[in-house]
């Protein structure tokens, strides 16, 4: 099943897309996918509706530093060597650098050329979830939709935090839609700028997975319907500039797709 959330000039509703003859549309619904729902008889074509961020997360989650040539790439640019992590250690980012698929990511005019995508899978929980084990907890989340974790590398270098770094306005794009009932350990991520592949990776070649850091988090937090786990990127990332568009595709999930708009 595939959930979106969207916006046809009004409020926001819920709903289903299913394909058909003449394009895919979508079926508005009474309720969420974190509860009880119904259908209506409410029917949109997909390509006239405003797709917005397929959920707010009560938190937000991120698995931060997960594979292991994205970690090889930072202990590089950091005139380090590389070391694996050990467990899977997990942080966070602001709700409020959320933006859907299509929206721009605004970078502040003090922003530096520094400025990276990272293409990431996303699993959105689906049920309340606490001390599961790694076989359980699939069960879990109610399906996967795409990230892209922006990042200002000169301000997560210098910033004792990332509150600019990673959680500027508009520097999570997310979306564009949710898809249920994936294998994490099928997808594949490929990143392209400007319909230039600038990397694609395996989500199985994590150092740790969806079910482990699930398992690992629930045993001292109480996971709930709608938070959501960016699960990291693998690989180098480059610049992005004025006016570059960024697309992350993985496949069974689709395209996130956001331009970069640099503030004068």
């Amino acid at each position: 099943m595939k959930w979106c959330r969207f916006s046809t000039g009004g409020p926001i509703s819920y709903g289903i897309i299913e394909s058909a003859t003449g394009g895919d549309t979508i079926t508005e619904v009474e309720g969420t996918p974190f509860d009880s729902y119904k259908k209506t008889s409410n029917t949109y074509k997909l390509d006239a509706v405003k797709l917005e961020v397929p959920v707010i997360p009560p938190t937000f989650y991120a698995a931060g530093i997960n594979y292991p040539e994205h970690v090889t790439w930072a202990a590089q640019m950091r005139g380090e060597e590389p070391v694996l992590p050990q467990q899977a250690d997990v942080g966070y980012r602001a709700i409020n650098a959320l933006v859907p698929d299509g929206h721009d990511i605004i970078v502040p005019k003090d922003a530096t050329e520094m400025l990276q995508y990272e293409g990431e899978l996303v699993a959105v929980i689906g049920k309340t979830c606490r001390n599961v084990t790694e076989e359980q907890a699939l069960g879990y989340v109610l399906g996967f939709t795409i990230g892209n974790d922006v990042s200002e590398r000169t301000w997560q270098r210098n910033d004792r935090t990332m509150w600019r770094a990673k959680n500027t306005d508009t520097f999570k794009p997310m979306g564009p839609w949710i898809v249920t009932g994936l294998n994490p350990d099928d997808l594949h991520v490929v990143i392209r700028v400007n319909d230039k592949i600038v990397g694609e990776y395996d989500a199985a070649t994590a150092i740790f997975g969806v079910r482990t850091f699930i398992s690992k988090m629930s045993q001292y937090l109480t996971l709930v319907p709608g938070d959501v786990l960016w699960m990291g990127t693998d690989g180098a990332t480059e610049n992005m500039k004025d006016g570059d568009v960024c697309a992350i595709s993985i496949n069974d999930i689709g395209t996130l797709t956001n331009k970069v708009n640099w503030q004068k």
